[in-house]
């Protein structure tokens, strides 16, 4: 999945009726999980690091919404928690790779849509996955190769590529773009099948959307029509608590009972942890960066662009963002996934003199850009500290934090004329186990979709989709590194880090069950007995 807003998002008022999350106390003084909910069973209290905006699994945006998809839907196969990358059944019965562009799978029979629209069919399937391509959604890259779905009888199906997918069995399958949605349900809600927002028109999962309040709660409760395997929780109740720090605090006044926590405060956590608690730290899939449009009239000229490139200190921003904990960055592919570059082609100190000779070629002075980023702390601050650095080459930068509903479309052509005012901003997105996930949404078709750079190359393009045909991982390694060196010279991009992923939960209420990079698989996690 591209966004991770973990510790880069927003810090708007999260709660009505006076909460304080700082201290977990709403206006009454009562704890803030007494005040909302009063409910008995086997709950889980989890935080989330952005609301919902979405639950259609076309049209996902955050980590945060596919989640809860993976609770309220069913896909053919789901991520195994542990500490190494797998998949397992979910609702196949069996699938098999019968050769390189055909992956046959047999549904298990009985998994049924709620609302009345009858059993899932792998009719059902081939409407999900093809439509993902169909309407262009924000997936479609995790499809890009997807031919079609070929129906063989009522539960079985056969998935079709144009060319060999190697990415299929860790990224589209387990993750939003294989999740299964009931083609009658949704034809029935939209006519032409398209998104149908925060209103799923039917659920398939163990769970069911119960209550959702915008900037508040979801809650998600036991599917009666589910006949699987029983969830440990008779209910999840999950916080969007965007701002890391906030988090902390209601974990430390009992409102979570699971959350990541920044890098900066792993240390504290270790050497002073809460009572009954387990600290985890996950190697994160994580990338930020600083993009920098190269469409707009300001930024055009490539001289313009290296020289920023090279005025950003990039050890500098992590040791006042991150406290120097978190990893730094060569490219988008992370450490321990095929196609990671030992270095960037620029040193991560940067160079102010070479940057200064870029300002003198591009002949202009006095320039002021801006820089968007999410309002929270850690997005802030190292908008604020590439502003300082900036200003040593001459050029003047207006930090223009938002909110996550206003940062999040920016960039996309289908939401405005926006995307014309951006010159550099602030970006993370969170990857999977393939290296095609951490290139594919910068290719020109993702240009004012996820590509808010606006870099187009012919190169990188065929790259990318010859990536995904290559089974030899040292010769798609190498594939994978020249495209990081093409972003890299085009101007466009300035590497950060790959963050890290703390996390805590309390062990007297949960047995936790995560993927390798901490993210939470809800299905897997169970309650603690007493």
């Amino acid at each position: 999945m591209k966004t991770n807003i973990a510790g880069i998002v927003s810090r708007r008022t999260l709660f009505k009726a006076g909460a304080a999350l700082g201290g977990g106390i709403i206006a009454s003084g009562m704890p803030l999980t007494q005040a909302i909910w009063a409910a008995e069973g086997k709950v889980l209290n989890a935080r989330a690091n952005a609301d919902l905006s979405k639950l259609d699994p076309a049209f996902v945006v955050t980590d945060a919404e596919v989640d809860v998809m993976h609770c309220i839907y069913s896909k053919l196969t789901r991520y195994k928690s542990g500490s190494d990358w797998g998949w397992e059944l979910e609702a196949a019965e069996k699938i098999e790779q019968v050769d390189p562009t055909h992956v046959r799978f047999r549904l298990k029979k009985g998994i049924k849509f709620t609302g009345g629209h009858g059993e899932m069919t792998a009719r059902d399937v081939k409407f999900s996955f093809e439509r993902v391509v169909k309407l262009n959604s924000p997936m479609k890259p995790h499809w890009e190769l997807l031919d079609r779905v070929e129906l063989e009888d009522d539960y079985t199906g056969v998935i079709v590529f144009k060319t060999p997918d190697a990415a299929v069995w860790l990224v589209p399958l387990p993750h939003a773009a294989g999740q299964i949605v009931s083609e009658e349900a949704v034809l029935r809600a939209n006519k032409d099948g398209g998104d149908f927002g925060m209103k799923p028109p039917a659920f398939s999962g163990p769970y069911v959307l119960a209550d959702w309040k915008p900037n508040q709660y979801t809650i998600l409760t036991r599917n009666p029509d589910w006949s699987g395997p029983r969830p440990g929780f008779d209910e999840i109740r999950i916080l969007p608590i965007p701002d890391v720090k906030a988090a902390e605090r209601a974990y430390h006044a009992g409102d979570v009972d699971f959350t990541s926590i920044s890098v900066e405060s792993l240390a504290s956590f270790r050497s002073n942890p809460p009572p009954d608690s387990e600290i985890v730290q996950k190697p994160s899939t994580g990338y930020v960066w600083v993009g920098i449009n190269m469409d707009h009239p300001k930024l055009k000229d490539i001289n313009v662009r290296k020289a920023i490139q090279w005025a950003i200190d990039v050890p500098q921003i992590l040791s006042v963002a991150y406290a120097g904990q978190a990893v730094l960055a060569t490219g988008t592919v992370p450490p321990g996934v095929v196609g990671h570059r030992e270095k960037a082609l620029i040193p991560p100190e940067g160079d102010l003199a070479k940057a200064k000779e870029f300002v003198e070629k591009a002949g202009v002075t006095d320039l002021t850009l801006s820089i968007d980023c999410l309002n929270d702390t850690t997005s802030s601050t190292i908008a604020q500290t590439v502003q300082a650095q900036l200003s040593q080459i001459g050029i003047s930068l207006e930090v223009q934090p938002r909110d996550s509903s206003s940062f999040w479309t920016l960039g996309m052509e289908s939401e405005g004329d926006h995307w014309k005012d951006v010159q550099l901003f602030v970006m993370s997105f969170t990857g999977l186990p393939d290296p095609s996930e951490y290139v594919t949404w910068f290719t020109q078709a993702q240009v004012g979709v996820w590509n808010w750079q606006r870099f187009r190359s012919e190169r990188y393009d065929e790259l990318n989709v010859k990536g995904l045909s290559i089974a030899d991982p040292n010769e798609r390694g190498k594939l994978y590194e020249e495209m990081q060196d093409l972003m890299e010279d085009s101007g466009d991009f300035r590497f950060l880090t790959h963050g890290a992923t703390p996390v805590v939960y309390r062990t007297t209420k949960v047995h936790a069950a995560m993927r390798p990079d901490g993210t939470p698989l809800y299905l897997e996690c169970k309650p603690v007995s007493g």
